[in-house]
């Protein structure tokens, strides 16, 4: 019954993924029924701590977008990319990586990869060679983001299973594995493909008048743009809200006590969420922004799309997966107890099903920890949890693809050879290498 237990749920992620958005999180609740009601299975837990850090994320994340403040940064990144447009592959991800690293996620790549591909475009840059790096870089960061809820989760898991890792330990090896992740793509990249001047394809299209006026008129530029001056204040009021998040989570002392008989502090997730929302009611009192106008930018609307993705998706899983452990621990025991690295593969492959990194986390992480893979092991695997790029159907690199006028950034005729594969595979696995270096030093 394993297997058709297993079929059901790769088929209710698959067709989740055929529809998009919403989706995967709308039948992954109806696999949970399936199996339920159908296989007589325990329904799993639903993820509700990574999802309520999700909401909190994206609660502050949304108040400073409603403020201007993330348009003040993009105009600071436009700045910088303009001032260096040669360096435009490098300084492309730098800026997406950035800022998911910042703010927690990686929707707000939509706003920088127009200005990348202008930039790169008018330069004579292959806008290939920064936008597809870009875009990868920027999810590549929320491996390595104090404020996402893939790395709440695990530095969570640590603190409930009585570990002495901090969430200092966790970002002192995924922000340096997955820099170097990055710059390593992003030095692959500027050989990919040829320059404009000298591409055959993009050399016909020119040809066509109509084209060429609509590739000269064409501007993405946010410098011109005249922002309140409650833009920066809600920039710092943010970038407070997440040093604090950063000092509270790697001195556990400061935080107030839980129980005060065992004198455990308040858990790092509790402390995520409450630093979130009181940036985001601080940003809302300063700034004098209406609460309604937080609702009504794509922050808003992508980050509530995700909570109901990884609802369905980790609670699926969860139900699977917690009913079959008795069948699918023995199978895999041997192999990960002798070479626990291979969990890396796991998650991986997951990844390119469920499009989340905190939902990969949250179904295979129970298991690895059943398993015996080492905690700095399980740091240094971190960014394997991200290779959704692999199939391109996310949103960002379809994004991506429309905001590349000149047609270099591709999805191929057979889907896989597509401009997103290779600085992915290069980001994922030369970060976990990193990481799994760093972890044996450092940890």
């Amino acid at each position: 019954m394993i297997w058709i237990e297993l079929l059901i749920t790769l088929l209710a992620l698959y067709i989740g993924a055929r529809i998009g958005g919403l989706g995967m999180g709308i039948t992954g609740g109806l696999g949970v029924v399936v199996l339920c009601f159908g296989f007589g299975l325990t329904p799993g837990e639903a993820p509700i701590d990574v999802m309520l850090i999700i909401l909190a994320a994206v609660t502050a994340a949304s108040a400073l977008e409603a403020a201007r403040g993330m348009d003040w940064l993009v105009q600071l990144s436009e700045r910088l990319l303009r001032r260096y447009p040669k360096a435009v592959t490098f300084l492309g991800p730098l800026v997406t990586y950035t800022m998911t690293v910042c703010v927690g996620t990686g929707h707000t790549v939509y706003v920088i990869q127009p200005i990348i591909a202008d930039v790169a475009r008018k330069t004579g840059v292959r806008p290939e060679r920064p936008l597809a790096i870009s875009s990868v870089a920027s999810q590549l960061g929320i491996t390595a983001s104090p404020l996402s809820a893939a790395v709440a989760w695990i530095v969570t898991q640590f603190e409930t299973k009585g570990m002495p890792y901090t969430l200092g330990d966790v970002l002192m090896i995924t922000i340096p594995a997955t820099i170097i992740g990055w710059l390593t793509a992003a030095t692959v990249q500027n050989f990919v493909g040829k320059d404009l001047d000298k591409d055959p394809a993009y050399q016909r299209r020119l040809q066509d008048p109509q084209f060429a006026a609509e590739i000269t008129a064409s501007d993405a530029s946010m410098l011109n743009v005249e922002l309140p001056r409650s833009a920066k204040a809600a920039v710092g009021i943010f970038l407070l809200g997440l040093l604090s998040i950063v000092i509270l989570g790697m001195f556990p002392s400061l935080r107030p006590i839980a129980d005060a008989a065992t004198g455990k502090p308040v858990a790092m997730g509790a402390i995520i969420q409450m630093a979130l929302l009181s940036t985001a009611a601080i940003i809302l009192l300063a700034t004098k922004i209406e609460a309604k106008a937080m609702v009504m930018g794509p922050v808003f609307r992508a980050g509530m799309s995700a909570v109901v993705a990884i609802f369905g998706i980790a609670w699926l899983a969860d139900t699977f997966v917690s009913n079959n452990l008795g069948v699918i621990k023995p199978a895999i025991e041997g192999i990960v107890t002798q070479n626990q690295w291979l969990f890396a593969f796991a998650f991986f492959l997951v990844s390119i099903i469920v499009n989340s990194q905190a939902a990969t986390a949250r179904m295979l992480g129970p298991l690895a920890f059943q398993l015996g893979v080492a905690p700095a092991t399980l740091i240094g695997i971190f960014p394997s949890t991200y290779a959704y790029y692999f199939i391109p159907n996310y949103p960002s690199d379809l994004a991506t693809v429309n905001f590349d006028r000149t047609g270099t950034t591709r999805i191929g005729k057979y889907l896989l050879n597509h401009s997103f594969m290779l600085p992915g595979l290069i980001c994922t696995w030369v970060s976990v290498g990193v990481g799994l270096l760093l972890a044996n030093i450092l940890l």
